[in-house]
Protein backbone atom coordinates (compact mmCIF):
# COMPACT_ATOMS: atom_id res chain seq x y z
CA UNK A 1 0.00 0.00 0.00
CA UNK A 2 1.49 2.93 -1.37
CA UNK A 3 1.40 6.70 1.42
CA UNK A 4 2.73 10.04 -0.09
CA UNK A 5 3.55 12.31 3.00
CA UNK A 6 4.08 15.78 2.12
CA UNK A 7 5.00 18.34 3.68
CA UNK A 8 4.33 21.92 3.33
CA UNK A 9 6.61 25.47 4.06
CA UNK A 10 8.99 25.43 6.84
CA UNK A 11 8.52 21.90 7.68
CA UNK A 12 11.88 21.69 6.81
CA UNK A 13 12.89 23.39 9.68
CA UNK A 14 11.20 20.82 12.48
CA UNK A 15 13.93 20.41 15.17
CA UNK A 16 15.27 23.84 14.93
CA UNK A 17 12.45 26.16 14.66
CA UNK A 18 10.17 27.26 17.38
CA UNK A 19 10.54 23.52 19.25
CA UNK A 20 8.83 24.25 22.37
CA UNK A 21 5.58 24.10 19.70
CA UNK A 22 6.79 21.99 16.94
CA UNK A 23 9.57 20.03 19.08
CA UNK A 24 13.00 18.91 18.62
CA UNK A 25 13.27 16.13 15.74
CA UNK A 26 13.48 16.54 12.10
CA UNK A 27 11.06 14.64 10.01
CA UNK A 28 14.27 13.16 8.23
CA UNK A 29 14.88 11.77 11.90
CA UNK A 30 11.56 10.55 12.52
CA UNK A 31 10.60 8.92 8.90
CA UNK A 32 12.66 5.63 9.71
CA UNK A 33 10.66 5.52 12.47
CA UNK A 34 7.22 5.47 10.56
CA UNK A 35 9.23 3.13 7.70
CA UNK A 36 10.48 1.20 10.89
CA UNK A 37 6.67 1.11 12.64
CA UNK A 38 4.82 0.57 8.98
CA UNK A 39 6.60 -2.21 7.33
CA UNK A 40 3.89 -3.20 5.06
CA UNK A 41 3.36 0.50 3.50
CA UNK A 42 4.68 2.14 0.81
CA UNK A 43 5.85 5.42 2.16
CA UNK A 44 7.21 8.25 0.06
CA UNK A 45 8.15 11.35 1.29
CA UNK A 46 7.53 15.10 -0.13
CA UNK A 47 8.52 18.42 1.49
CA UNK A 48 8.46 22.07 -0.14
CA UNK A 49 8.03 25.47 0.52
CA UNK A 50 6.66 26.13 -2.33
CA UNK A 51 2.88 25.89 -3.07
CA UNK A 52 3.39 25.20 -7.06
CA UNK A 53 5.19 22.30 -6.41
CA UNK A 54 2.73 20.87 -3.62
CA UNK A 55 -0.22 21.19 -6.09
CA UNK A 56 2.02 19.36 -8.94
CA UNK A 57 2.84 16.51 -5.92
CA UNK A 58 -0.61 16.10 -4.96
CA UNK A 59 -1.90 15.78 -8.71
CA UNK A 60 1.25 13.19 -9.68
CA UNK A 61 0.48 11.57 -6.33
CA UNK A 62 -3.72 11.60 -6.42
CA UNK A 63 -4.01 9.86 -10.37
CA UNK A 64 -1.30 7.26 -9.44
CA UNK A 65 -2.33 4.36 -7.64
CA UNK A 66 -1.45 5.50 -4.08
CA UNK A 67 -3.62 4.58 -1.17
CA UNK A 68 -3.64 7.98 0.78
CA UNK A 69 -2.06 10.89 1.20
CA UNK A 70 -0.73 12.73 4.77
CA UNK A 71 -0.82 16.38 3.95
CA UNK A 72 0.90 19.12 6.44
CA UNK A 73 0.41 22.18 4.39
CA UNK A 74 1.68 24.06 7.15
CA UNK A 75 0.93 27.61 6.63
CA UNK A 76 -1.31 27.11 3.35
CA UNK A 77 -3.77 25.31 5.21
CA UNK A 78 -5.22 28.46 6.34
CA UNK A 79 -4.09 30.18 2.50
CA UNK A 80 -4.29 28.20 -0.21
CA UNK A 81 -7.58 28.31 -2.13
CA UNK A 82 -5.20 26.57 -4.95
CA UNK A 83 -3.86 23.38 -2.49
CA UNK A 84 -7.65 23.37 -1.53
CA UNK A 85 -8.80 23.12 -4.98
CA UNK A 86 -6.17 20.06 -5.70
CA UNK A 87 -6.78 18.31 -2.85
CA UNK A 88 -10.88 18.36 -4.31
CA UNK A 89 -9.63 17.40 -7.77
CA UNK A 90 -7.73 14.36 -6.83
CA UNK A 91 -9.07 10.77 -6.35
CA UNK A 92 -6.60 9.60 -4.20
CA UNK A 93 -7.80 10.62 0.13
CA UNK A 94 -6.13 12.86 2.22
CA UNK A 95 -5.93 13.17 5.53
CA UNK A 96 -4.87 16.61 7.00
CA UNK A 97 -1.89 16.95 9.82
CA UNK A 98 -0.62 19.27 11.89
CA UNK A 99 2.22 18.80 14.16
CA UNK A 100 0.49 21.59 16.99
CA UNK A 101 -3.06 21.84 18.29
CA UNK A 102 -4.14 24.45 15.56
CA UNK A 103 -6.92 25.45 17.37
CA UNK A 104 -5.40 26.35 20.87
CA UNK A 105 -3.25 28.93 18.49
CA UNK A 106 -3.90 31.91 16.56
CA UNK A 107 -7.19 32.57 15.65
CA UNK A 108 -6.24 32.46 11.73
CA UNK A 109 -4.62 29.14 12.60
CA UNK A 110 -8.42 27.85 13.93
CA UNK A 111 -9.36 27.74 9.95
CA UNK A 112 -8.46 24.96 7.33
CA UNK A 113 -9.18 26.16 3.56
CA UNK A 114 -8.54 21.92 3.29
CA UNK A 115 -10.43 19.86 5.51
CA UNK A 116 -13.50 19.98 4.01
CA UNK A 117 -11.98 17.62 0.79
CA UNK A 118 -10.16 15.78 3.37
CA UNK A 119 -11.04 12.36 4.85
CA UNK A 120 -10.44 14.03 8.54
CA UNK A 121 -7.94 15.90 10.28
CA UNK A 122 -5.70 15.10 13.20
CA UNK A 123 -3.95 17.85 14.81
CA UNK A 124 -1.68 18.73 18.51
CA UNK A 125 -0.41 14.86 18.94
CA UNK A 126 3.42 16.42 17.71
CA UNK A 127 4.99 14.44 15.05
CA UNK A 128 2.45 11.87 16.55
CA UNK A 129 -0.34 12.68 14.48
CA UNK A 130 1.42 11.25 11.01
CA UNK A 131 1.28 7.67 12.73
CA UNK A 132 -2.11 8.23 13.47
CA UNK A 133 -2.98 9.89 10.11
CA UNK A 134 -0.63 6.91 8.46
CA UNK A 135 -3.34 4.06 11.02
CA UNK A 136 -6.38 5.43 8.95
CA UNK A 137 -4.96 4.21 5.97
CA UNK A 138 -4.06 1.18 7.29
CA UNK A 139 -7.34 0.34 8.84
CA UNK A 140 -8.70 0.38 5.57
CA UNK A 141 -6.61 -2.85 4.72
CA UNK A 142 -8.84 -6.06 4.22
CA UNK A 143 -8.04 -8.35 7.21
CA UNK A 144 -8.75 -11.84 7.11
CA UNK A 145 -11.04 -13.08 10.08
CA UNK A 146 -11.20 -16.47 9.33
CA UNK A 147 -14.95 -16.04 8.02
CA UNK A 148 -13.91 -13.61 5.55
CA UNK A 149 -12.38 -10.42 5.14
CA UNK A 150 -13.33 -7.49 7.41
CA UNK A 151 -12.84 -3.85 6.03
Amino acid sequence: MKICIINGPNLNLLGRRETSIYGSKSFELYLPELKETFPELELEYFQSNHEGEIIDKLHDTGFSGYKGIVLNAGGYTHTSVAISDAVAAIETPVVEVHISNIFGREEFRKSSLLAKHCKGSISGFGLESYRLALHYFLSLKPRKLGFGTHQ
